[in-house]
């Protein structure tokens, strides 16, 4: 079984998310795992899909017909196996007055403990009350199996104390 991870960009319009998953479908591939949206006027993503090995092919070849309305790169995947070593899951949550540099400092704190990034989520949002703009990030990431968290912990609220934002570890 072949996991294939596809990266899809293409001027937001109605329809896309279907024409990508009837070429998924259409090929015998199996839709599992999906994060889309809609960023000021362009549509993007990454989908996971399982096909048969033997199915691959046709698959690059029917998403490839999609050309004009989504471009969809596909790239060789790894699902975790059950023998792997747990890891523990940890995920922060940023809020503060939005200003260039945050997602570079929040990231590098992270990076700086050689620890992966498995989601980013973020946007801005109107301060109602106090006027201008705040800054709203998720991140989440793990530490292996052994590792401790107390360092990366430390070093993110150390960052949160000298850039002005609200941070919360779980």
């Amino acid at each position: 079984m072949a996991h294939l991870v596809l990266t899809v960009v293409g001027d937001d319009r109605p329809g896309l998310v279907n024409a990508l998953a009837e070429q998924v479908s259409a090929a015998g591939g199996n839709w599992e795992r999906s994060e889309l949206a809609e960023l000021a006027g362009a549509f993007a993503g990454i989908v996971l899909v399982s096909i048969d090995d033997d199915r691959e092919a046709d698959l690059v070849t029917a998403l490839e017909g999609l050309d004009g309305m989504l471009r969809v790169t596909v790239h060789g995947g790894h699902v975790a196996s059950v023998t792997e070593p747990v890891e523990r899951a940890m995920e922060v949550t940023v809020l503060g007055n939005d200003r260039p540099g945050i997602v570079r400092d929040v990231t590098a704190a992270i990076a700086a403990h050689a620890l992966s990034i498995d989601t980013f989520r973020s946007r801005t949002l109107d301060a109602p009350m106090a006027g201008g703009t705040l800054f709203e990030a998720t991140v989440a990431f793990r530490v292996p199996a052994g590792g401790d968290a107390a360092p990366v912990t430390a070093a993110l609220e150390e960052l949160a104390g000298e850039i002005q934002v609200d941070l919360t570890v779980a």
